[in-house]
């Protein structure tokens, strides 16, 4: 507590950076390693729908995520990562409203500063894949006004899957109207877009959703400041380096015969040590921790 007051929430913390100049960056993480290695250079993470059904089943993110698989995982980052923001992906709220505010009062008690709930109906799809449909208006309406009736703290993005142009607008308008913390409009195609979004949602916060290969432009921070964007997530960028580093890793390992090559200190790879070090920090006391990565 300060000055007889109690210190904000992770949620609180959370829109009050989003409030602050600038576009805060939010890092898609995956598991536990990806998520340690994310924390020695940003304050921020986002649990990625993309990446934990990658990750977690080995699935395409169509909709196979169970709430208490994505609750676990949160409880873990949030016990080893105290201090960093931790904005979660829960799709369309697992289906039901009622499933949907559970999992966001499970959420808010283990600590995650927010949550991004979407209009998608089933079978769902990736926010840059083709073929998504939405639901009703009115119904993903009353499925996001309990949810913002369920939290205390918990930040809450408001978030439409729509791709008529028309309907996009529309329905960036109504989430803006709503108690809704920020809002994002995923998959979208242009600057343009993004300028013309930003008109219609008038002074509630905007997240852009950046994936490589994915349907929107690749633009920097300063860039989408420059567009009025509060919040940049980054979905996969841990994941698809992995997923190159690893490919490539075991190719050499074949071509050498299985000789592991140097570890550092004799060239760039990983050892041992590194990856010991690394981890050690996630079970050090938060006050050394916070230390060593400054």
């Amino acid at each position: 507590m300060l000055h007889g007051y109690p210190a904000p929430g992770h949620g609180q913390r959370l829109r009050e950076e989003i409030a602050a100049p600038g576009t805060t960056p939010l890092i898609g993480v995956y598991d536990m390693y990806s998520a340690s290695i994310a924390a020695e250079h940003y304050n921020g993470m986002f649990v990625s729908g993309f990446g934990f059904a990658a990750s977690y089943y080995g699935l395409p993110d169509i909709g196979f995520i169970a709430w208490p698989d994505m609750v676990a995982f949160a409880e873990r980052l949030r016990g080893a990562f105290p201090q960093h923001h931790l904005l979660v992906d829960i799709d369309d709220g697992y289906v039901d409203p009622e499933v949907a505010c559970h999992v966001v009062r499970r959420l808010e008690r283990i600590g995650a500063s927010g949550v991004i709930l979407e209009d998608q109906k089933r079978p769902r799809r990736c926010g840059h894949a083709d073929g998504k449909q939405v639901l009703p208006l009115g119904e993903y309406l009353e499925k996001l006004e309990q949810v913002l009736a369920n939290r205390t703290d918990l930040v809450v993005v408001a978030r439409t899957d729509a791709t008529e142009e028309d309907d996009i607008l529309r329905r960036a308008e109504a989430l803006a109207a709503t108690d809704a913390d920020v809002v994002l409009v995923d998959g979208v195609r242009s600057e343009e877009w993004i300028r013309r979004i930003r008109r219609v949602v008038g002074d509630k916060p905007l997240l852009f959703n950046q994936i490589a290969g994915g349907k929107s432009p690749r633009l920097s921070l300063s860039e989408l400041a420059g567009l009025g964007v509060d919040v940049a997530i980054y979905s996969t960028p841990c994941l698809f380096a992995a997923h190159r580093a690893m490919d490539e890793a075991l190719a050499g390992l074949k071509v050498a015969d299985g000789r592991l090559p140097a570890a550092a200190g004799e060239s760039r790879q990983i050892g041992v040590r590194e990856s010991t070090e690394l981890l050690e920090r996630n079970i050090a006391h938060p006050r050394l921790r916070e230390a060593v990565r400054a």
